[in-house]
């Protein structure tokens, strides 16, 4: 027997295997899930990430923002960029019960909601709007902006991947009044930490734009204005993303 023939014989048992354990109330659910039962609600998983924008506010001084950062002792903050995530989960889904087994199986349809709060970018309130050192300091904090823009993408398709890979196409078993219980405490539980660590990934893109060659590159820009206004003897300035 060739190796083609003997993998399709492998995966005709085991799927043989697989039917033979089901029960007749799993059949059923199953049938409902793939469309074979005239009341069939499918299982989905639907991600969506949403840009919310941004403003600039000069309302704060270097100082508070020094404050807000809460860096080493002697740094100084020229700009900062604030991006606040959220991740909403909504939960629907068919509930189909068994009254001879006492068992239940859902069919969950997920709606995964992503985004910012409107990013905040701020720039300390000593610089002039349309200086030189205010459009340096803004095209940075640009930069932290863009980075946080560009992986909502990224954790859109990793978000709908993974929970496709459980949910989609997967109805949940329970005992009789269990089963929204038991998806909603495994959402909560597991794949909500998931998705905000995923979020919080997006920090960690920041420190590639923080770097020590962009500090001292900022606090010698036109001519020396940021030295002149904080001081030559403090460490070099610094404009970040918390």
């Amino acid at each position: 027997m060739g190796l083609r023939a003997l993998l399709l014989a492998l995966m005709l048992l085991t799927a043989a295997d697989e039917a033979a354990a089901r029960t007749p109330f799993q059949a059923r659910c199953e049938a409902r899930q793939l469309g074979l039962d005239t009341d069939s609600r499918p299982t989905w998983v639907r991600v969506e990430a949403h840009d919310s924008g941004y403003r600039v506010d000069n309302s704060l001084s270097w100082r508070s923002l020094t404050r807000i950062k809460r860096g080493r002792a002697g740094d100084f903050v020229l700009g900062l960029t604030r991006a606040e995530s959220r991740v909403a989960i909504s939960l629907e889904g068919a509930i189909v019960s068994d009254p001879d087994t006492g068992e239940e199986c859902m069919l969950p349809q997920l709606g995964v909601s992503l985004s910012y709060l409107p990013i905040v970018i701020y720039v300390g309130s000593e610089f002039a709007q349309g200086s030189c050192t205010y459009r340096e300091i803004l095209a940075h904090e640009m930069r932290h902006l863009k980075a946080y823009i560009a992986y909502l993408p990224k954790v859109e398709s990793r978000v709908r991947e993974t929970l496709g890979l459980r949910f989609d196409g997967r109805p949940v078993y329970a005992a009789r009044g269990q089963a929204l219980t038991r998806v909603q405490a495994e959402l909560d539980g597991r794949w909500m930490p998931f998705i905000k660590r995923e979020m919080g990934k997006a920090k960690a893109l920041q420190t590639g734009i923080d770097s020590p060659g962009e500090y001292a590159r900022l606090s010698k820009v036109c001519q020396g204005e940021v030295q002149s206004l904080i001081g030559s003897t403090r460490r070099e300035p610094s404009t970040s993303s918390p």
